[in-house]
């Protein structure tokens, strides 16, 4: 039953997608179909339109397989050694200064919803207060 479950949601993932490709297709945007439908799902999950329960185990089932993608690429940028070596410190610096920025950027932003957090309890909680004084 969860295999069904799973193929259900991917399909479903599947038709935010084509929706996507459509969407690009119709009005020829500059962005990829899929992007486009990647921000239909984002809208449509944070409206509430579409619960994440729907596709939960089929994103997850596709995200298993991610790394199996980036194989064939890196063994593509193996048959330029050229490139690695002549461009290769200037990679590995970009790619330890972005990783430390988006490190970061998330370290702040939990910091800060966090604090909402906090400060949405306390407020609910003097709310719950006041309320049973009255």
């Amino acid at each position: 039953m969860k295999v069904i479950r799973i193929i259900l949601q991917v399909l479903i993932l599947y038709v935010f997608f084509m929706i996507g490709e459509a969407i690009q297709h119709l009005f020829h945007l500059p962005v990829s179909g899929s992007i486009v439908g990647l921000v239909l799902l984002l809208i449509c999950l944070g409206l509430r339109i579409v619960p994440v329960s729907i596709i939960e185990d089929g994103a997850g089932f596709l995200l298993s397989f991610l790394p199996l993608l980036f194989i064939p690429a890196m063994t593509g940028v193996i048959n330029y050694p050229s490139l690695i070596s002549f461009n290769g410190l200037m990679l590995l610096i970009t790619v330890v200064l972005s990783t430390i920025v988006t490190i970061i950027a998330a370290g702040f932003a939990s910091q800060l919803l966090e604090k909402k957090a906090k400060k949405r309890e306390e407020k609910e909680k003097c709310s719950k207060h006041v309320s049973r004084s009255l």
